[in-house]
């Protein structure tokens, strides 16, 4: 069977989104005392570090950190065939990161997970510009300010340094 390759790469990304949550359930029946919050949160804490030590490999200190970082995440986004783009602040120091779409709130919502959505991403994102820093000297700050799971229109992170 001939199958495109972009549609390859969007059922690849529904698989490896579907073993996550196989993953979950895995927990919740082989661990019930467990709380699955407490170990979805630690995977996207582990996820943080190994996303920054990638990032860190292209990251040039010598040039604005929140839009490298901004850029870093839209990339990853968009490679995983999610919605992402960067959209300047008031200056250089200050860039947002807007999901208008997302599939992996598509699958919390679901699957009943929507109290987990946000949190994972929080956790992600914090972790990873917390590694960036702790690296390279640098302050970077990170918030949510919108997100989908909180009924939002979109997700929008805002990056920046003071």
């Amino acid at each position: 069977m001939d199958v495109p390759v972009e549609k390859k790469f969007e059922i690849l990304c529904q698989i490896t989104r579907a073993s996550h949550f196989a993953w979950r359930q895995a927990v919740v029946e082989a661990c019930p005392s467990v709380d699955p919050v407490d170990v979805v949160n630690k995977m996207w804490e582990i996820t943080g570090h190994e996303t920054a030590r990638a990032y860190l490999k292209r990251l040039d200190p010598n040039i604005s950190m929140p839009r490298q970082i901004a850029d870093s995440i839209s990339w990853s986004s968009v490679t995983m065939g999610e919605d992402a783009k960067v959209i300047d602040g008031s200056n250089e120091n200050e860039v947002f990161v807007k999901h208008d779409e997302c599939p992996w709130h598509n699958w919390h919502k679901r699957l009943g997970l929507l109290e987990e959505d946000r949190p994972g991403c929080d956790v992600w994102f914090f972790t990873l510009v917390e590694v960036i820093n702790k690296e390279l000297g640098t302050d970077v700050k990170i918030e949510t300010q919108k997100a989908l799971p909180d009924g939002d229109d979109c997700c929008l992170r805002r990056i920046w340094v003071e």
